[in-house]
């Protein structure tokens, strides 16, 4: 390929389930070796690529020539345990036909939530790359529960992009992109190109159908497309059964829907709180509070929560929403549920009095704090 066409240098591809198997009950190979023929021609091209994979279940079941197990967390767990060494054998050997060697990072919620694991995941994923390594990343689903699942590959993808600060995050799926209806019954529904901002009624339609644009569908990767261009990552939904569609994409030809970067992206910090915290608890805000947080930047007081929910300690992180109980923001919480209920409404100055103690003035920080 020309190399004075590619319009990025480092990539994460996210394969869903559907891409991988073609809609069967087993992994398509010949698809795989498709995308890992792409993926290959574009490291050889200088592209550092990142390859976030889906099929780790759908390969157990296919190894163990689908036996009839209940539906349980302990069934998909031993599907998981069995079909990802299945997954990195597979990858491992398509790679190998161009020379290329692969090294799997499992991850789990656990592992983006803590900053030192967060950084080391970061190094390991920096060092596979400058040693032209190509990292392959699944959720650890053999042992995760509920608790600690980030729960679906596009969010995991996008949290990904992050660790790696890649240019582009590329998420394959078995639609065109996202419609402005489902296309499966109105002819008229059109392909939305591009995408500058991430509101409400776009994330209403991409909730609102069964498939297509269905919830877990389009539904999270619109949410792994919001975090990734907050840290100033480029995002496109793509078909991932197009011919050449990786290198498309990288050469930023017209395929799918393309998410635009935002202008001034949050610093590292601020990327970790969005990556790699699940929110324990809800503050619910004043209007004031919403527009000194929002509009002015500052801090969160106590004088300007109105409700609080959920079970949180110190340092977990928080929804910051309005009213209307929309999302305003998130960050981490310097106070536990049961101190920030006690001085929920209070000014600053009576936080002492009323607990006994006081972590300062501010209740959720500026710097521990990211605004939606």
């Amino acid at each position: 390929m020309n190399t004075s066409e590619i319009a990025y240098r480092r990539v994460v591809v996210k394969l869903g389930t559907s891409v991988l198997t073609s809609g069967s009950r087993s992994l398509d190979k010949a698809q795989m070796a498709e995308l890992a023929r792409q993926m290959s021609h574009l490291m050889k091209a200088g592209v550092e690529v990142v390859l976030c994979t889906s099929g780790a279940i759908a390969a157990g079941r296919e190894h163990l020539k689908h036996p009839p197990l209940p539906d349980t967390m302990a069934s998909k767990q031993l599907l998981a345990a069995v079909g990802q060494s299945q997954l990195i054998l597979a990858w491992s050997q398509l790679f190998s036909i161009y020379g290329f060697n692969v090294g799997q990072l499992l991850l789990t919620q656990a592992d983006l939530h803590d900053r030192e694991r967060y950084l080391n995941a970061r190094d390991t994923l920096n060092a596979l790359l400058a040693n032209g390594i190509i990292p392959i990343i699944n959720e650890n689903d053999a042992v995760a529960t509920n608790e600690i699942k980030v729960g679906d590959n596009d969010n995991l993808s996008a949290r990904a992009a992050l660790l790696c600060d890649a240019d582009l995050l590329i998420l394959l799926t078995d639609q065109q992109g996202l419609f402005d209806a489902d296309p499966r019954t109105n002819p008229d529904a059109k392909l939305i190109c591009q995408v500058n901002t991430i509101d409400d009624s776009l994330r209403q339609l991409a909730g609102g159908s069964v498939s297509g644009l269905g919830t877990g569908g389009m539904a999270t990767k619109l949410e792994a497309a919001d975090i990734a261009r907050r840290a100033g990552i480029e995002v496109v939904i793509a078909p991932g059964h197009q011919v050449d569609v990786i290198k498309k994409l990288v050469c930023k030809q017209a395929v799918g829907t393309h998410f635009s970067a935002i202008e001034h992206p949050l610093e590292s910090r601020k990327q970790w709180i969005l990556a790699g915290h699940k929110a324990n608890g809800q503050l619910m805000l004043d209007d004031g509070a919403v527009n000194a947080v929002v509009a002015k930047g500052r801090s969160l007081l106590s004088k300007g929560i109105t409700q609080v929910d959920g079970d949180f300690v110190r340092g977990d992180t928080v929804l910051l929403v309005n009213q209307a109980g929309r999302e305003v923001a998130r960050g981490l919480s310097r106070y536990d549920a049961h101190a920030m209920t006690c001085i929920a409404g209070h000014h600053s100055d009576k936080i002492e009095s009323l607990l006994g103690y006081d972590y300062g003035d501010a209740v959720v920080h500026r710097n521990d704090m990211v605004v939606l």
